[in-house]
């Protein structure tokens, strides 16, 4: 514990209202493209659903004590659209807004900050059933949910995430298909993944006016892409996916127009015709701030039989030790998200808060009823180190966000992948803090140490 962070460093945990909530049906929700995605056959791991998950909306005073008690001084959850506005337009469920009041309230009273991320990929169903992020038109009805939870919650909340990781949304739902709607096809995700960022820019906006006191930005998942070797082919595979997974969202942010290199790649491929004038501006509008989402370092091969970037990534457990793996199969060495950081910090002014960072192991409960989560508490020392050395080196980190308070519905994973600090037996709901909960609050503490 010999790890010292800048003063006033936040050190939080994050959650999101899919994953933790539960309460599916109650209190006027409204379903969501995950509810959906979740009863089709094969596309969640033993047909998992997040309609009980942690049971946190009947148990949320519970948790946020739970997350006070770990020592954190911010907490990152989501706001459930469906829970807002059921149909995705028209009606509002004044039930939903009226939890978030509470939940927010909770936590200020906690002494811990709410940073509350506005679309957390639960978009309502019945504006799928109109086309989804693919018809621009979930762009204005994204506009006017936020401008109600800015009127109901702009006064509490100080820190705003307008999205979070536009790339799985619009990547990974509607062209890998592994992710809702389920989708496999190059332009509806490019699409998607435009219209997502122009909601971004637009939301920023509307926060400058309804909140002209509180911070905002974007989050992205950031991964640390490497060649497999140093063959010309390979490395530009490695290019590719780069740009295919970070440049794509990143450059539209920070520098107002898509990689050069990218945009020719995928206009060989498909039209690129649902970029406006004007779109790219709106997309780079100033931020405060930028949230990084780390998990993965993957190296590349060249792949001519990969339809959309002709690049593969290599399983890890190709080529790692099985301590660096991942319950999931994730390289989990930690020189990657410094590397992320020094990349970002050298690509914009913005703060950077790590708004995510976590792993899943096979925990499991023993005989004396502890979880002893020795590979995670390794995994955030490591990743926090990390982290201190790129404070170090000049890079303005602020806070950092542990992935995350509670084991949860872990998306097409269902319940079989665990990343929680705190335990959940998900048949009784009983709460049993990991050591890594245990580790955590000690290196928060440690920071008061003279």
């Amino acid at each position: 514990m010999s790890m010292r962070f800048p003063p006033g460093f936040q050190f939080g945990v994050a959650t999101s209202a899919y994953q933790i909530e539960g309460a599916a049906d109650e209190d006027g929700r409204g379903p969501s493209i995950w509810d959906t995605f979740s009863g089709v056959p094969g596309a969640v791991t033993h047909g998992d659903t997040g309609a009980i998950a942690c049971d946190h909306y009947h148990r949320t005073d519970a948790d946020l004590d739970l997350a006070a008690g770990l020592g954190v001084t911010g907490y990152r959850f989501s706001v459930g659209w469906p829970r807002i506005v059921p149909d995705g337009t028209g009606s509002v469920n004044q039930k939903g807004l009226d939890y978030y009041r509470r939940l927010v309230e909770g936590l200020r009273t906690r002494g811990v900050e709410p940073v509350a991320t506005l679309y957390h990929w639960d978009l309502p169903q019945p504006l799928q059933d109109a086309g989804g992020w693919v018809n621009r038109d979930t762009v204005a009805h994204f506009c006017d949910y936020i401008q109600l939870v800015l009127d109901s919650l702009g006064d509490v909340v100080p820190v705003w995430v307008t999205m979070n990781e536009p790339f799985c949304s619009g990547m990974i739902g509607h062209l890998q298909a592994r992710h809702a709607p389920g989708q496999a096809d190059l332009h509806s995700a490019l699409a998607a993944s435009h219209h997502l960022l122009l909601a971004h820019g637009l939301a920023m906006g509307m926060i400058r006016d309804c909140a002209p006191q509180a911070r905002a930005g974007i989050t992205h998942l950031l991964s640390d892409i490497h060649a497999a070797s140093e063959s010309d082919a390979d490395r530009a595979a490695a290019r590719r996916l780069d740009g295919h997974e970070n440049r794509w969202f990143l450059d539209p942010v920070l520098r107002g127009s898509y990689p050069a290199d990218m945009l020719d790649w995928y206009q060989r491929q498909v039209p690129v015709d649902f970029i406006r004038d004007g779109d790219q501006e709106v997309v780079a509008a100033p931020a405060d701030f930028m949230g990084i989402n780390y998990y993965e370092t993957k190296l590349v091969a060249e792949d001519p039989g990969e339809p959309y970037h002709q690049a593969r990534v290599i399983p890890a457990a190709d080529y790692v030790s099985a301590p660096q793996l991942t319950a999931n199969g994730i390289d989990a060495r930690p020189a990657g998200l410094g590397r992320i950081l020094r990349r970002v910090h050298d690509s914009t002014p913005l703060p950077l808060y790590i708004t995510e960072n976590g792993a899943a192991y096979h925990d499991y409960v023993d005989p004396e009823g502890a979880v002893d989560d020795v590979e995670r508490v390794a995994y955030l020392t490591d990743h926090f180190a990390e982290t201190v050395a790129a404070i170090e080196a000049g890079v303005d980190v602020r806070g950092y966000f542990v992935w995350s308070l509670l084991d949860n519905f872990e998306w097409a994973d269902g319940y079989s992948r665990r990343f929680g600090l705190v335990w959940v037996d998900f048949g009784t709901q009983t709460r049993i803090p990991k050591a890594s909960a245990r580790w955590y609050t000690r290196l928060i503490a440690d920071q008061q140490a003279p």
